[in-house]
């Protein structure tokens, strides 16, 4: 690990200055993505800011009946929250099937939006990856890509999102706020926050330099069946294969978004005007211009079944 200085930082304002002001610089809260990155030497952030500190790991209602969320507020809280698992349960249980116990008691809301790919060749240093060195190539192009994106790819990353909470939020429409560096505020949709790779795939969120999440704040309660299903290879510890996050209404009505397919959680609202007609009908629209490699077409047919599986769940 690389030498590199450390603040901490007194409120959200004064946090994202302080970045500003450091180039490369990072905020570190649960550091359990942030810090084996360093220990790898694929982040070498010269200054890190504790933000730990401020107050941000409450949940509150907001008054249109939405639940506001801190972006400190622990993933093992998050989950366990009644009002969550009350109204929001595809969160509940999306949070639920990532990682172990240990790791969900020290990873927060943000950085768990925020965490990185696992490709390995992101984390093998003497591969190529854009991801970690802009223009050095894509070592899964034509590599090792079983895990790998189908959908929403270019010629520069196949890279996947691993975060399972980030699917349950685009499926609850929820959104960001941040703070920037001159103190002014935003709210970011979810659908917006997260970017599909291009010619950039290193820039992998909307986020303007030193800008810090302080919270996510989902909307009233739709209702409906709400459920995450994972699929992965072995039943613990595992990123996912295919994911799906779906709400289902009494009418067959609802909402689907899918994990371990693409660059970003991956939802479109069109397929979901398909949904009272089953799950082939919601997959070819969510699968659209797919282009998987050899290794992991597999998945494509994954999608489909995962999907049937849980809408007959719902329906049952």
């Amino acid at each position: 690990m690389r030498p590199f200085t450390y603040e901490r930082a007194r409120s959200p304002a004064e946090a994202a200055a302080a970045a500003a002001r450091s180039q490369g610089a990072k905020f570190i809260a649960g550091g359990t993505n942030l810090l084996d990155l360093m220990k790898l030497e694929i982040e070498a952030p010269p200054h890190l800011i504790d933000v730990n500190g401020l107050a941000l790991d409450t949940i509150e209602a907001t008054p249109d009946g939405g639940l506001r969320i801190g972006a400190l507020v622990r993933n093992t809280d998050l989950a366990a929250d009644g009002r969550v698992r009350r109204d929001y349960g595809l969160l509940s249980r999306a949070l639920l099937a990532g990682a172990s116990g240990q790791l969900r008691n020290k990873a927060t809301t943000a950085g768990n939006l925020l965490q990185r790919t696992r490709c390995p060749y992101f984390y093998d240093t003497a591969q190529p990856c854009n991801k970690r060195q802009p223009g050095s190539g894509c070592g899964a192009i034509g590599g090792f890509s079983r895990q790998h994106a189908v959908v929403g790819g270019s010629e520069a990353c196949i890279a996947t999102h691993p975060s399972d909470m980030a699917v349950a939020m685009r499926a609850l429409d929820a959104t960001v706020e941040t703070v920037k560096p001159d103190g002014a505020t935003r709210s970011i949709p979810i659908a917006d926050f997260h970017r599909l790779p291009g010619d950039t795939p290193h820039i992998e969120t909307a986020l303007a330099p030193g800008e810090l999440i302080v919270a996510v704040t989902l909307p009233k309660p739709v209702g409906g069946v709400q459920l995450y299903r994972k699929v992965r290879d072995r039943a613990s510890y595992a990123f996912a294969l295919v994911s799906v996050g779906a709400i289902v209404q009494p009418d067959g009505s609802g909402r689907v978004a899918l994990g371990g397919v693409a660059h970003k959680p991956w939802r479109i609202e069109a397929a979901e005007a398909e949904m009272p007609r089953g799950a082939k009908a919601v997959a070819a629209q969510l699968l659209a211009g797919a282009n998987p490699t050899p290794a992991n077409a597999f998945k494509l047919p994954l999608v489909e079944r995962t999907l049937g599986a849980v809408l007959a769940e719902a329906k049952g």
